[in-house]
């Protein structure tokens, strides 16, 4: 054994060994039990960070812990390898998309294995690879099969520098979060997955996801925004048209004394046009169109009179039509009765608009008639000025009124959800091609599956606007129609790259299948993911979307399972002097750095032990060089007794083992307890691996207070190797090294986790204080299972207390089994 902890050698002839002897390889089938670790994939942006670094060694820990503990586990790595960066990289700097990921993946895929992660390679999956988007590609066509697939024009948020759609979450301030152009409103026609028909399952099978935390739940929860209440039509004055409205509140409806519609409402136009209003509206329209979503449901409330009417179906009242910059055609029916009296934003409005404000709700007992509304009321009440339903308490109301439009058949029953389908086009090159065909004689074509992958062409030339290349490709635009054979048109938007990593996690349980996009009796083998681990920044798009898919694939027949994901951790960020690492504030750590500085099993024991594995992480100099020095002490503690315990036997006759050599396997046991509930109860590896600082130093202890000849070598050595089976899911380079030097040839991450002895556990002896008149006098040592009066008399009888007793009279003696005893004197 070396004299010096050399990491550099050490971790270098590790990863070479295990890579060729390809020691994390997984079959698809073993006796074992299954456990399913799995990562968020990366963006192969060219370098890791050190959140990467965090996410990676979590995963890392409990895929080598459930090895350990007798599971076959897969834990597989692989690349989300489409995007926009690519091909911003690829205008700035002049180099292909392609190219330019796949030196990304080898450069990051070199810095996962100097961190010593335990993937099985054979498994790697990139989603810009042929291989993979055939099948991505599969899935968009049994999704249009299914009728879960269509194309209708939105207005979408467009980014004209990026000439890309960006979803609502990409528009920060008004601003593409990515180049920080002004984003426009446009109308264009786009592709949408019909997610809002998994609306309800996707809610209600929230509750059977135990293993996520609550947040991330609650945040789907209101995502997806379920509401219950009543579409309600109102005709417009002078015309067979209708507005539907969809309000919670339907005991509110005489209390409407507006309506406001979307400016995009396709009514707007039939009753403006023509009219002496058709000009403010128009503009007001123009205006609008250009503000983001965000920026509409954030600004000040406008609106303007379009000079029209409808009528209030339940008393037949006249009120105006509006237009809104609040109200959104997405959202709900795009358009909303004005309740000014019950909702605070209408109040506002009305109050800014002079619009009539009547109250139909009120505290039962109180007149709030007869003096005007400061605010508008929003509790609960009884109904006024409501017809035949006044004095109805409003929950009673509710149900009443929703019957009496039924009746009419002006209204009804109805559910609503906040979320919306999920669109999918954008108008850029480096995703997925759309496997769609548009024919002047047949319409809207699919491809055949047996012409897939659609390829995304690689000579494609880049302007400096952002513009997709593929529009300008004629050798890939231009086809022939696979229905009738005639000339045709490809498809030219791609795929949202939340598509690609919304079904990875199945490819991995079969990567290399040619004849689907798994292998069923593979998926179904190993699927649910027993431990998914990432980011809360994805709480909702792409573990919403991977949830939405996995129901997809199990009406299908495609999968067993109805979720991806058993159980959920959310890793808390690395910060550095309080913020999050970014090059703009220069406090950027590069993990490359750290390795090479102080080796990966260090950079690993410091990012797990820093912080619980939820909690963001602060940056610290002091204790990346203290997990360094740890590491270094173990080395030494190891290289100074290696020869005395390297040959000495098993532990024999526990049950007659006294005094430090009992204490020193005590000590051992209990540290196998608290690692191994730790990391399989709590996941607590802060704690885990102080416990095993703690279990060193006794072994120091030991060592340094009885001499050689009266050491137990058995003891000893079993102490030792429970330290570095424990200490190997958190330090696997130094681990392995030592393992080896303690005379094994298997691998050390390979054998099986160490098991407590409960008997060994229980302590025969126990430090007490004895106090007299409440004041601490002495410490001593008594047997654990001492009732109160053995205490009491054990304590008196000592002659240090006899002396600190003498000529007083002892009133009381209180003892507390295994704590203290307390002497009362006068």
């Amino acid at each position: 054994m070396q004299e010096r902890y050399d990491f550099k050698n050490i971790e270098q002839k590790w990863q070479q060994e295990w890579d060729q002897k390809n020691i994390y390889y997984r079959p698809d089938y073993s006796d074992r039990p299954k456990y399913y670790c799995l990562e968020m994939f990366p963006y192969p942006s060219g370098k890791l960070h050190m959140g990467h670094v965090r996410n990676y060694s979590i995963g890392d820990v409990v895929a080598r812990f459930k090895t350990m503990k007798g599971y076959d586990v897969l834990h597989p790595m692989g690349w989300d390898a489409f995007g926009l960066p690519a091909e911003n990289a690829a205008m700035k700097h002049g180099v292909h998309p392609a190219g330019w990921t796949w030196e990304n993946i080898e450069n990051m895929k070199q810095q996962l294995k100097q961190l010593g992660l335990s993937y099985d390679w054979q498994r790697e999956v990139a989603t810009c690879h042929p291989d993979y988007y055939k099948w991505t590609q599969w899935i968009f066509l049994k999704l249009y099969q299914q009728g879960k697939c269509y194309k209708k024009t939105a207005s979408v948020n467009w980014c004209p520098s990026c000439t890309t759609v960006l979803a609502n979450e990409q528009v920060v301030e008004g601003a593409c979060e990515r180049c920080d152009s002004k984003v426009e409103q446009r109308q264009l026609e786009q592709w949408f997955f019909r997610i809002t028909d998994y609306s309800q399952r996707l809610l209600d099978d929230l509750q059977n996801l135990s293993g996520w935390p609550e947040k991330v739940r609650i945040m789907q929860e209101n995502w997806i925004g379920r509401s219950e209440g009543a579409e309600v039509k109102f005709k417009v004055s002078g015309s067979g048209e209708e507005i539907e409205v969809f309000t919670t509140r339907p005991d509110t409806i005489y209390g409407v004394t507006y309506m406001v519609l979307a400016p995009e409402h396709p009514l707007v136009n039939t009753i403006t046009t023509g009219t002496d209003y058709e000009e403010d509206v128009s503009a007001f329209v123009k205006k609008v169109r250009n503000m983001s979503e965000l920026a509409r449901t954030t600004a000040e409330k406008e609106g303007v009179f379009t000079g029209a009417h409808c009528i209030n179906p339940i008393n037949g009242e006249r009120i105006p039509i509006l237009v809104g910059n609040y109200v959104l055609l997405e959202y709900g029916t795009g358009a909303v009765m004005g309740v000014p009296a019950h909702d605070q934003r209408d109040f506002e409005f009305a109050k800014k608009y002079n619009l009539p404000i009547r109250p139909v709700i009120q505290p039962e007992g109180t007149d709030m008639q007869s003096k005007e509304l400061t605010e508008a009321y929003t509790g609960e009440g009884v109904l006024v000025n409501s017809g035949t339903f006044n004095g109805l308490p409003y929950k009673e109301a509710i149900r009443a009124i929703t019957d009496k439009l039924e009746e009419s058949n002006q209204g009804s029953g109805r559910i609503n959800f906040r979320l919306r389908d999920w669109l999918i086009s954008r108008q850029r090159y480096w995703g997925t091609p759309i496997p769609i065909i548009y024919c002047k004689k047949c319409g809207t074509v699919p491809v055949p599956e047996e012409q897939l992958p659609v390829v995304l062409p690689t000579e494609v030339e880049f302007d400096f606007t952002g513009k997709s290349p593929l529009v300008d490709n004629p050798e890939f635009v231009n086809t022939t129609c696979p229905k009738c054979g005639d000339e045709a048109k490809r498809e030219t938007d791609t795929m949202d790259t939340f598509i690609d990593s919304s079904w990875y996690y199945l490819r991995y349980t079969s990567p290399k299948e040619t004849e689907g996009p798994w292998n069923k009796n593979n998926a179904d083998r190993w699927m649910g993911v027993n431990q998914y681990i990432g980011g809360v920044e994805h709480a909702i798009l792409h573990l919403l979307y991977s949830r939405f898919f996995t129901k997809f694939f199990h009406d299908q027949g495609l999968v067993k399972v109805q979720e991806p994901f058993e159980n959920l951790l959310t890793q808390g960020m690395v910060l550095k002097d309080g913020a999050k690492m970014s090059k703009s504030k220069g406090n950027v750590v590069s993990p490359e750095e750290i390795v090479g500085k102080y080796g990966a099993d260090t950079a690993r024991l410091f990012i797990l032990f820093a912080a619980p594995p939820e909690r963001d992480l602060e940056w610290s100099d002091r204790a990346v060089e203290g997990c360094n020095r740890f590491l270094n002490r173990v080395w030494r503690l190891y290289q100074s007794v290696l020869d005395e315990v390297k040959d000495a036997p098993t532990v024999k006759d526990a049950n007659k083992l006294v005094g430090v050599h009992q204490e020193l396997r005590r000590i051992t046991h209990q540290t196998i307890k608290k690692i191994t509930d730790d990391v399989e109860k709590r996941f607590n590896f802060n704690t885990g691996i102080s416990a095993i600082m703690e279990q060193v130093n006794a072994i120091y202890t030991y060592r340094d207070k009885v001499p050689q000849s009266e050491r137990n070598p058995a003891v000893m050595r079993e102490a030792l190797e429970a330290t570095v089976l424990m200490l190997a899911p958190f330090a696997p380079h130094v681990t392995e090294e030592l393992w080896q030097a303690m005379g094994y040839n298997d691998s050390i991450h390979q054998q099986p986790w160490p098991v407590y002895d409960e008997k060994a556990l229980v302590e025969e002896e126990v430090t007490i204080v004895v106090q007299i008149n409440g004041k601490v006098r002495e410490r001593m040592l008594v047997p654990a299972d001492y009732s109160a009066d053995d205490m009491k008399k054990y304590v008196l009888d000592q002659p240090k207390v006899k002396q600190l007793t003498e000529g007083k009279q002892i009133v009381k003696t209180i003892a507390v089994p295994g704590k203290l005893v307390n002497i009362v004197v006068k």
